[in-house]
């Protein structure tokens, strides 16, 4: 029979927003996550409220025995621990019983990035496609995700208005509301001219036939008014495939693991790396120490005196 009880989870996720700027995609995931926990829960006739730490547990080994990986079962555990605090804090329960718990450990894994002739490949063809608007738009696209390392949502909700006048700096505005600045090569710079130029003569049109203008770089007739994330993903996977790049290790993030791993293969620091990227913690951005570490081994091996012996 399934318990009830009082629903914690829509003031632990305002908080979460109002206190910690989370972004609305970590909002998202952690209802997700906290839905299917309190399921599980109401199985057992319990509810957030009354569950204990032999409940937790056997939701993790539920979750092990299902087959998920150590990450994703990581990231459940930290959404109910957050819960759990939160309803600790508010006094809401008297215990915390997830206080103890420690989570499944995390192999370090290495981002999926791309080679730069796969780049290469991929903005080729973008060269190549076919009509004159969709090619503007899908160079301006791919060339801005790998020119500055932007993520698929800062991208899409990207104002055109940060973008007018040539600029060498575009504001981007990052999760939970975090402003950086990112710098525009010259072909990028070049993309979004030829792209803004067709996008308002499109626009012009459409005010004159009564419709309004969209204050986006991609706009789109949908419901947010801007290119959503689900398409742009797809954009990029079919022009891997025209490029003869796996679509399966392409997408909108995969050009951002690009951008950092290529920079510092070619002598970027890492500080200069995490605030390009936007990244809050300078731990975030060591994963990309795998790429200073062969790019080390390889001086080594071929400039050391003995290596040549």
């Amino acid at each position: 029979m399934a318990a009830s009880g009082p629903n914690w989870v829509p003031p632990y996720l305002d908080a979460l927003a109002a206190e910690r700027d989370a972004s609305v995609n970590t909002l998202k995931s952690y209802a997700r996550d906290l839905e299917q926990y309190a399921e599980f829960l109401a199985d057992r006739s319990k509810t957030p409220a009354s569950a204990d730490r032999a409940d937790v547990e056997a939701y993790l080994a539920d979750l092990e025995a299902r087959g998920l990986a150590p990450a994703t079962r990581a990231r459940r555990l930290s959404a109910i621990k957050g819960l759990h605090r939160f309803a600790f804090e508010e006094g809401w329960r008297g215990d915390d019983p997830v206080a103890l718990i420690s989570g499944p450990s995390k192999p370090r894994r290495l981002p999926k990035t791309l080679s730069v002739a796969e780049v290469d490949r991929m903005l080729t063809a973008a060269r190549e496609a076919p009509g004159s608007a969709g090619k503007a738009r899908l160079i301006c696209i791919i060339e801005l995700l790998y020119a500055t390392g932007l993520r698929a949502t800062e991208l899409v909700s990207l104002p055109v208005s940060a973008v007018r006048g040539d600029p060498r700096m575009i504001l981007v505005t990052g999760k939970g509301g975090k402003e950086r600045m990112a710098p525009l090569s010259a072909p990028a710079r070049d993309a979004l001219a030829d792209w803004l130029s067709i996008r308002d003569a499109e626009e012009d049109r459409q005010v004159k036939n009564g419709g309004r203008r969209s204050r986006f770089l991609f706009p789109s007739p949908g419901k947010k008014g801007h290119l959503t994330r689900e398409r742009l993903f797809q954009i990029i996977k079919d022009l891997a495939a025209r490029a003869g790049v796996s679509p399966s290790k392409v997408s909108p993030h995969t050009l951002r693991h690009a951008f950092a791993t290529h920079l510092l293969a070619n002598g970027a620091d890492l500080r200069s790396i995490q605030q390009l990227l936007g990244h809050a913690d300078i731990a975030t951005t060591e994963i990309y120490t795998h790429v200073l570490e062969e790019r080390l081994a390889e001086l080594v091996l071929t400039k050391h005196p003995l290596a040549k012996k």
